[in-house]
C-alpha cells in the first residue's frame, strides 16, 4: 500500500493510504523518487507559516524529484518514463507579471506545491505540466531532489549578474549558501569568498570553489563587486552590504525573523548600491538550474546526510530543527 504524510493542524500529522490522483487535461501524475525537507517545512508542522501561506490538512513536499508516470490530455505523451522535478508556484499564466515571466509575482494569489496544494510527500504527486522540467535520462534523481532550492539560488545568481573576473562573495553556509559557491564558482569569479558562522564549512565551500573562508568575526574585505546573502539572520543583510565596494551588486534571498537589522538607506544612496531580493524561482531560473544540472556544474549530494522513510517525517523534523552542524540536507523516500 503506498502512503502520504498528512499535517492536519500545528503539531499532529499522521501516515496515510495513498490513491494517485488521475491526471485531468493539462496534467501529469509523477511517481516520487526523493522529497527534501526544509525550513519552510518546519514552519508548516509548528505552525509559524504567515497567514495565507499554508492551508491545513496538507501533504507537504516542495523538494522533490520521480518520473512521470501518465499525462492527461492535452499533455505530450512522450513525457512518460521521463525523468523531471517541478517548479511549486502555481501561477495563473495570464496576469501581467506571468507574461513578464516573473511567475513568482503572480498577481491571482498565492498558490504553491506542498504549502496550499498536495505536495511530494507521497508516493505520487499530480500537478500541471507545464511546472515540469525534464532531467537528462542519465541525471541521478536523489541529487535532483536538491534542485529547488538550486533554483532560488539560480534566480539570485541571474540577478547578480557575475561576470568572470568579478570579485564575488556568499554570506551563509547552509545549503543555499552552498548552491550559491557553486553557481557563482561556474562563472569563473576571480575570487570566491564565503562568509559564515561555521568554521566546519571551510573544507566544503573550498571543495565548491570558494577561494577563501572566514567567520563573521574575523576581518573583512570590503571590496567586492557582487555579494549573495543565503543566511537569513538578523545582521546577514549588512554584512552583505559591508562587503560591496561602491556600485557593487548585493541579492537578497534569507527571510530573517522580525526585529532583523535593515540596511542603512544612507549608505545604500552614498556607496550607491545595487540591492535585489528573491522569493522563490521564475521559470527562467528553473530552466538554468536544470542546464548547470545537466552540465554536472551543480553537486547536490555532498549536502545531504539523511535519508528517511516517509515514515520518518517525524524524525526528519526534529533533525531539521536540532542545529546540529551534522545534519544537511534530509530526504525523505517513498
Amino acid at each position: 500500500m503506498s502512503t502520504a504524510v498528512v499535517v492536519d493542524a500545528p503539531g499532529e500529522h499522521r501516515l496515510t493510504a495513498h490513491e494517485p490522483v488521475r491526471p485531468t487535461a493539462g496534467e501529469a501524475l509523477v511517481r516520487v523518487h526523493a522529497v527534501g525537507i526544509c525550513g519552510s517545512d518546519r514552519e508548516v508542522y509548528e505552525g509559524n507559516r504567515p497567514e495565507g501561506y499554508v492551508r491545513y490538512p496538507l501533504t507537504p513536499g516542495h523538494e522533490w524529484s520521480g518520473t512521470v508516470a501518465e499525462v492527461g490530455a492535452g499533455v505530450p505523451a512522450g513525457l512518460v518514463g521521463r525523468k523531471v522535478v517541478g517548479e511549486g508556484f502555481r501561477n495563473c499564466q495570464v496576469c501581467d507579471r506571468c507574461h513578464a515571466g516573473e511567475t513568482t509575482l503572480c498577481t491571482a494569489g498565492y498558490e504553491e506545491t506542498g504549502f496550499t496544494q498536495p505536495g511530494a510527500m507521497a508516493a505520487t504527486l499530480t500537478l500541471p505540466a507545464r511546472l515540469l522540467h525534464v532531467l537528462p535520462d542519465d541525471a541521478d534523481l536523489t541529487a535532483a531532489a536538491l534542485l529547488e532550492p538550486a533554483a532560488c539560488v539560480a534566480a539570485a545568481a541571474l540577478k547578480a549578474d557575475a561576470r568572470p573576473g568579478e570579485r564575488v562573495a556568499v554570506v551563509g553556509t547552509g545549503t543555499l549558501g552552498m548552491f550559491a559557491v557553486q553557481f557563482l564558482r561556474a562563472g569563473s569569479p576571480g575570487e570566491l569568498l564565503v562568509v559564515g558562522t561555521r568554521p566546519d564549512r571551510d573544507k566544503l565551500s573550498r571543495t565548491f570553489g570558494a577561494t577563501d573562508f572566514r567567520t563573521k568575526d574575523q576581518e573583512l574585505p570590503a571590496d567586492f563587486d557582487v555579494v549573495i546573502e543565503t543566511a537569513g539572520s538578523a545582521s546577514a543583510a549588512r554584512t552583505a552590504a559591508s562587503l560591496l565596494r561602491r556600485g557593487g551588486r548585493l541579492v537578497l534571498t534569507g527571510i530573517p525573523a522580525p526585529g532583523a537589522e535593515g540596511l542603512d538607506p544612507t549608505d545604500l544612496v552614498v556607496r550607491q548600491l545595487e540591492v535585489h531580493t528573491v522569493f522563490g524561482a521564475p521559470p527562467a531560473a528553473w530552466a538554468h538550474t536544470v542546464r548547470v544540472f545537466g552540465a554536472g556544474l551543480l553537486s547536490p549530494l555532498p549536502l545531504v546526510t539523511h535519508e528517511l522513510p516517509l515514515a520518518g517525517f517525524a524524525e526528519a523534523i526534529e533533525l531539521a530543527g536540532s542545529g546540529d552542524p551534522a545534519v544537511g540536507k534530509i530526504l525523505l523516500r517513498p
